[in-house]
């Protein structure tokens, strides 16, 4: 070569800001190879392998080698900022991948072409960047500095996709499972260099096997505390039946108990079980709210301690802006067990960002849990379940949907097939008899808005100050309404020592609120709780009467589940009531219209577990299942491998990324190190451990808000994309983040 250099693939400094010997290419390429086709070895080993092999054949080129080592030392993140231009090297070798596979050579394209900048679409992307002359190029400048002939081959590697799991339809999600593997193993062989102990201590956990003692002693410890109550003797029922039919074979599995039946530590005793039988790898638990993410980890993090990673969408900074810093701290799911979101599982499935896919083949030979299952967004709903399909038909994953009120997921055809749904068949029940589960759980008495309001109109409203002091009749009372704003105006009504919560306030402060508000009720002291729906799964309090704002049916009866939980009453009391101003137009409101149309002219029980599959069928009617055409979107064209990975990417969001943006703010609770923390992030930059402190001090607030905020001084922008707050104020301790821009007065009301 011209610079008469061993080629490098990376440079990094020593702690004493010295160059350490840098990272030879030709020992990453092969490291890189081995670890990919370790991961993709029962979907794609060969394919892995060379894309390992020849991803950074580009940095062979003179102009990199030049660009890595410049006069003034090593440029230790040349291997990101050449994507900008300084000295690209990841699209020589799709082209070469082209020329000497044809067809099947567009595969490798794909992986190659994006381990850096992120899959992209064939048509109006790859395609075009492959044909422009600059790739061409750059790929005789990589060919003339001779990269060694055991990395170029020839090899024994014959493309073929007569094996790919689910076959055109899986194609799309094929290429993304083999992009997870090659970028995976590209983040953690540059780690072995950069970073040689943080590299050491990974994968350095226990197995499933190894952890199951310690669920079986932490089972045996609380029964030991527990009453013998009728809701305990069939909390230890369901458990039993979940641990026997964990020895059914992989696949879909639904686990239909009524709130407050135990699911959580239910479910989980099958996954370890039905792990010990079929040898699988870890459990992922994946979970609608962080309120609920973070009681789940938290009782997680007690039985097993830290073999528990909790990962979910908070303290992310903008994937488009990334540093060698920044790669190396996002989170790869290599834990035996994973607390995540929605969001995040989901948009991972179907991201296109470096960043986001890595984690995508430590899905394989898993268990997912999906946490009230009711919640699966209705406008990404088919897509969704395409994906469930796939996985558990191909990658060895059993899925299990958890659920009070189970979701209407079989496949339907209708006049209009636009609303029919590719849905999940053969999905087996694991509670023997769920009508008699919820015969025997049922604990409350159900009051709708025509059963108390005069005239009887289920339009009628209540204003906040008429049901501020209907609540106030009560010692003890949760009032549960769907919007943040509605939270902040009902509290302010109420009188003081009422506790609030709602998403304004960090994952700290609320675990906190709802630890005392767990505190007071065991204690008996009177406690009244205003509240957003975060409290209504999976967070387990016992009012003696809950007050539930108008909605769908599934949260009305998550709702009754914080109500007499425990069964000590004979009856709790639930009271819906229809709320000052509607839900805004979107899904909130057509689950309003479907529980209006399911119980009208319904003389029974509100709650019969019959008429879920009805409000599901009417609630998804009244839906696009595939709101942003995902599934066309992901569909190959055989003829030319084309799929649209950029765009379908893009559309896939669960919450609007443009709409909200993150802050992470001054919490100071108890265990709160939140100073040093910032501190560390402003000195050192973002580092794994940090950025998953962050996630439980952080806030979404709208992107207008938090620009206005910006300007006043009150947040600022540490890394793209990721707001801290400054000013003192912003964050009440009774209410959390302010985003109006105005603190709340001794009175309890904003100024």
């Amino acid at each position: 070569m011209a610079t008469g250099h061993q080629p490098i693939a990376h440079a990094a400094r020593n702690r004493d800001g010295g160059w350490r010997d840098p990272h030879d290419l030709t020992e990453h390429l092969i490291g890189v190879a081995i670890l990919a086709a370790r991961f993709a070895e029962k979907f794609g080993a060969e394919w892995a392998r060379r894309a390992g092999l020849w991803h950074d054949l580009g940095k062979f080129r003179d102009r990199f080698q030049k660009y890595i080592r410049l006069v003034s030392g090593f440029e230790a993140d040349a291997h990101i900022k050449g994507e900008a231009g300084k000295a690209p090297h990841s699209t020589a070798v799709a082209v070469l991948a082209c020329e000497r596979f044809c067809l099947l050579g567009r595969v490798l394209a794909y992986l190659i072409a994006g381990h850096h900048a992120g899959l992209d679409d064939w048509h109006s992307g790859l395609h075009e960047r492959l044909d422009d002359l600059k790739s061409k190029d750059e790929l005789a400048e990589a060919m003339a500095a001779h990269p060694p002939a055991h990395i170029l081959g020839p090899s024994t590697f014959v493309p073929s996709l007569k094996s790919i799991p689910g076959g055109s339809k899986g194609f799309a999600l094929w290429i993304r499972m083999l992009f997870s593997c090659l970028v995976d193993a590209d983040f953690l062989d540059t780690e072995r260099y950069m970073d040689p102990d943080k590299f050491e201590q990974r994968g350095d956990w226990p197995t499933l096997k190894e952890l199951m003692p310690l669920f079986d002693r932490f089972m045996a410890e609380l029964s030991a505390k527990a009453d013998a109550t009728d809701v305990n003797l069939l909390r230890a029922a369901i458990l039993g039946q979940c641990q026997a039919k964990a020895q059914e074979a992989p696949g879909l599995f639904s686990l239909t108990v009524p709130t407050g039946g135990g699911k959580t530590l239910s479910s989980l005793a099958f996954a370890l079980e039905h792990a010990a039988k079929y040898d699988k790898r870890r459990i992922i638990y994946v979970i609608p709210y962080t309120s609920i993410i973070e009681q789940t980890a938290d009782i997680f993090r007690a039985i097993f301690g830290d073999a528990v990673i909790e990962h979910h969408s908070n303290a992310e900074a903008d994937p488009g802006q990334e540093s060698s810093q920044s790669r190396l701290a996002c989170e790869n799911w290599d834990a035996p067990i994973v607390v995540t979101t929605n969001v995040q599982f989901f948009e991972s499935l179907f991201a296109a960002k470096t960043s986001r896919c890595r984690k995508l083949h430590n899905i394989v030979d898993s268990i997912v849990v999906l946490d009230e299952a009711q919640l699966l967004p209705p406008e990404f709903l088919q897509p969704i379940l395409d994906a469930l399909n796939l996985l558990t038909a191909h990658y060895g994953v059993t899925v299990v949907l958890s659920s009070a009120t189970q979701p209407a997921l079989t496949t339907r055809a209708y006049f209009d097939p636009k609303q029919n749904l590719r849905g999940l068949e053969n999905v087996r029940e694991i509670v023997d008899d769920p009508d008699e589960l919820y015969r025997r759980l049922e604990r409350v008495t159900v009051r709708l808005p025509a059963d108390w309001h005069q005239p009887t109109d289920w339009h009628q409203p209540t204003d906040w100050d008429t049901l501020a002091r209907e609540l106030t009749r009560y010692d003890s009372v949760l009032a549960i309404v769907n919007r943040r704003h509605d939270a902040r105006e009902l509290w302010q009504r109420m009188p003081p020592g009422t506790l609030h919560l709602s998403a304004l306030m960090c994952g700290a402060h609320r675990s906190q609120v709802i630890a005392s508000i767990k505190a007071r009720l065991k204690a008996g002291i009177p406690t009244r709780v205003v509240s957003t729906q975060l409290i209504e799964a999976g967070v387990d309090v016992d009012f003696p009467v809950v007050y539930r704002a108008l909605a769908g049916l599934d949260s009305i009866a998550q709702a009754a589940g914080r109500c007499n939980r425990e069964g000590r009453l004979n009856k709790g009391e639930v009271v819906v009531f229809v709320p000052p101003k509607p839900a805004p137009p979107g899904l909130l409101r057509k689950g309003e219209g479907a529980c209006r149309s399911v119980l009208h002219g319904w003389a029974g029980n509100p709650l019969e577990r019959s008429l879920f599959s009805r409000y599901f069928e009417q609630l998804y009617r009244a839906c696009d299942l595939d709101e942003e055409g995902i599934a066309d979107l992901l569909q190959v064209d055989v003829q030319t491998l084309a799929v649209n990975f950029r765009t379908a990417a893009e559309r896939f969001r669960l919450i609007r990324d443009e709409d909200s943006v993150p802050v992470i703010v001054l919490y100071h609770g108890e265990g709160s190190e939140i100073d040093q923390w910032l501190d560390s992030l402003r000195k050192d930059g973002p580092q794994r451990w940090l950025m998953r402190k962050f996630q439980r001090y952080t806030v979404n607030i709208h992107r207008r808000d938090a620009e206005r905020l910006r300007r006043q001084g009150d947040i600022e922008e540490v890394m793209p994309g990721l707001f801290v707050q400054i000013s003192d104020w912003l964050y009440d301790e009774k209410v959390g983040l302010l985003p109006e821009g105005s603190p709340i007065n001794p009175m309890g009301f904003i100024v």
